[in-house]
């Protein structure tokens, strides 16, 4: 009754009253909401909980537009991602570009990524099923298999798994690309469904590989654990500068490289009677394979709408060289570990010099980048220099890899195999 009733002299001030009734809840309220709010939508929408507000405020004792004056934030998520959506960009030209063919994306999300759930390949259909009668002796036929793989090819593995470990960092750096953001998490652009599609599939990498690595016996997983979240913590920068033009282009480069590595693990692991590693590297290669299609194809769209752009971002680029994404890994003991790391990748040619050189290569045929007319004298500039990089870089990646020829291999001890030297 009116009697009951209190006044306040302000939505401000209503809403303040009912975020302290939630504060000083009794224990029978969840977090946000005290039961009450609850019992009393729930009669409302005839047993059905509406959630909308069940994080913020009641909407029985404070109304949508009392919420709206006050934070200047609506309720639904469709008007949250317009407030959210930015008006203002570094890089609005290049923006533009990449809005224009986003029904080609969309296209990519159904034709490259993989459906999901039991149609996809996921990380246990590659491993021992320990549910079964036989776990033991498929667990001891992996470990027989892994025992021949030298540690060196373990090094490398586990170094390979680390950097696909890191994929929180590669997915918020994705975000940053302007234009190819996805504000809220749930946004249904083309550009946040391929993010989030191909974060899913990355996913699947640093699972399988890690659970490997622990069922082999033979590697210090909290070694590799602990190597894993420095990396994270420490995250890396590509030279993306927020530009997708960049982003693209990095990725494009990147994720051949991936395959690459990948690719080479699972020959040298065949080599050594590690069929199942083999597999399971060439699975990993396939997937970075497709994704690297789709990037090389959102460059090839960027190329028939701003070639100037493209070429200029390109060049830059490549003078910078590419930023490996574990450059900045650790154990938390060798300073060196990435540098170590690396030796014996290249020893191993699972990814050398020579293989940057043929990724370049192959951007540059790939895209055509000699054949591209009316472009600006600043772009015919960049053209040039791409055209004949590859071949300069191959020269000096000889020259240096015939140098280190002579040299005796220096072993390092990795805290990641027990401190064993690869």
């Amino acid at each position: 009754n009116n009697s009951n009733m209190i006044t306040f002299t302000s939505p401000k001030t209503a809403l303040a009253a009912v975020i302290t009734a939630v504060g000083s809840c009794s224990a029978s309220c969840s977090a946000f909401t005290p039961q009450s709010f609850i019992g009393q939508r729930t009669a409302a929408t005839n047993g059905r909980i509406c959630t909308s507000l069940s994080s913020t405020v009641d909407p029985n004792v404070v109304t949508k537009k009392e919420y709206q004056d006050i934070c200047g934030v609506d309720f639904n998520n469709a008007d949250l991602t317009d407030r959210l959506t930015k008006t203002a960009y570094l890089y609005p030209k290049h923006v533009e570009v990449i809005e224009d063919f986003e029904p080609m994306v969309d296209k990519m999300v159904d034709e490259i990524l993989l459906e999901t759930g039991d149609k996809a390949w996921q990380p246990q259909d590659y491993l021992p099923d320990l549910s079964q009668d036989d776990w033991l002796e498929q667990t001891k036929d992996l470990r027989d298999a892994a025992a021949g793989v030298p540690d060196d090819v373990f090094v490398v593995l586990i170094g390979d798994m680390v950097t696909e470990e890191a994929l929180p960092t590669y997915q918020t750096l994705l975000n940053t690309f302007e234009g190819c953001d996805d504000p809220i998490g749930t946004t249904d652009s083309a550009w946040a469904r391929w993010s989030r599609g191909w974060t899913s599939e990355e996913n699947r990498h640093g699972d399988l590989l890690n659970k490997y690595l622990y069922l082999t016996g033979k590697t210090d997983m909290r070694a590799i654990e602990v190597t894993i979240q420095h990396l994270i913590t420490s995250g890396f920068n590509p030279g993306a500068r927020k530009d997708p033009y960049r982003g693209f282009l990095y990725t494009s480069f990147q994720e051949r490289a991936t395959k690459i590595s990948h690719g080479n693990v699972g020959k040298l692991a065949k080599s050594h009677g590690a069929v199942d590693l083999q597999r399971i590297s060439a699975k990993i290669a396939g997937d970075e394979g497709r994704h690297e299609k789709a990037y090389q194809q959102f460059c090839t769209e960027i190329l028939k709408r701003d070639p100037d752009g493209l070429l200029m971002e390109f060049g830059d680029l490549m003078r910078g060289q590419i930023v490996m994404p574990a450059e900045l890994m650790t154990d938390g003991n060798d300073p060196k570990l990435y540098e170590n790391f690396s030796a014996v990748a290249q020893r191993l040619e699972v990814y050398t010099a020579l293989d940057y050189a043929d990724i370049i290569e192959h951007l540059v045929d790939h895209w055509k980048i000699g054949e591209l007319t009316g472009l600006s004298s600043e772009a015919e500039k960049e053209q040039e220099y791409l055209c004949r990089l590859p071949t300069r870089f191959r020269k000096l990646a000889e020259r240096s890899m015939n140098k280190k020829k002579d040299e005796v291999p220096v072993k390092e001890s990795f805290s990641w195999i027990f401190d064993r030297k690869a």
